[in-house]
């Protein structure tokens, strides 16, 4: 076994690149990754796939397992959201990617989904990270309610360690004295993981903020301080969504939030 941890600079010196089918995570390229919180039908995930596919996001995202804070609230449509994800990511053309919340629910996604999302809530599940860690499939690991970056890089190591080198970590905000947003995104977490890791970088503006309005500006800023990728909501009726629609993005919205970033990616030296 390595002295160096699996994630670290030391044990690996050029930057991780992952490659799916239709883009590179970790490259020249700035990816975006868009979608609803949560898969409510077939008809609502194909317009979303239309509206992000057109406005040119790569990844298609959609929640089929949904760990709520409430048990009374959607929960997700498990395996039948699974199979409408494939059949809207092959009509689109977009990789997809879906979160998991147990060792059951993971060996049924990676049947229909290119990418596995490890939530917030089971960033130290570590059962279910050794279980993740022995598969091939690519891994977005999301950052813990109150994790540190140390914590975070480790519970990456339980994934790396079983095998699995596909891993792209993604912060997403963490739980502050404030109130004004939902979290608060730590920007300083992006130069930082890049001084640590070789490891991909993706940020969640929308489950940071909680807001809609501020998603744009600091999708701007994440992409000026070294993000890889942006992980946005998108939902076709916003006010309809059965879960997060405050935080979601309406075709609008997001078209001007991809139309307002490509600037910012291009003087960065991203192809967006």
């Amino acid at each position: 076994m390595s002295k160096n941890p699996l994630f670290s600079l030391a044990y690996k010196s050029e930057r991780t690149q992952i490659t799916l089918p239709n883009c590179t995570i970790g490259g020249d390229e700035l990816v975006v990754i868009a979608g609803p919180c949560a898969i409510e039908s077939e008809e609502q995930l194909m317009k979303s796939g239309e509206i992000t596919s057109q406005a040119g996001a790569k990844i298609l995202r959609g929640g089929a397992y949904k760990p709520r804070t409430s048990p009374y609230a959607f929960q997700g449509l498990e395996v039948e959201g699974l199979k409408i994800m494939k059949a809207a990511g092959e009509k689109f053309g977009m990789s997809t990617v879906c979160e998991v919340t147990s060792e059951k629910a993971l060996y049924d996604a990676i049947e229909y989904v290119d990418i596995i999302q490890i939530g917030a809530r089971n960033m130290q599940n570590f059962e279910l990270l050794k279980a993740v860690g022995k598969t091939d499939k690519v891994v977005i690991l999301k950052r813990g309610l109150s994790a540190t970056i140390d914590e975070w890089l480790n519970a990456s190591e339980y994934i790396l360690s079983g095998g699995n080198m596909n891993v792209i970590l993604c912060e997403r905000g963490i739980r502050t004295y404030e109130t004004a947003t939902r979290n608060t995104l730590d920007l300083s977490a992006i130069p930082v993981i890049r001084s640590k890791s070789h490891l991909p970088i993706v940020v969640d503006p929308s489950h940071a903020t909680g807001k809609r309005d501020y998603i744009e500006d600091l999708a701007k800023a994440s992409v000026a301080v070294g993000a890889d990728a942006l992980m946005i909501e998108v939902h076709p009726n916003p006010d309809e969504a059965l879960s997060d629609g405050p935080q979601s993005l309406d075709k609008e919205d997001f078209q001007k939030l991809m139309d307002n970033i490509r600037p910012i990616a291009e003087a960065v030296g991203r192809k967006l």
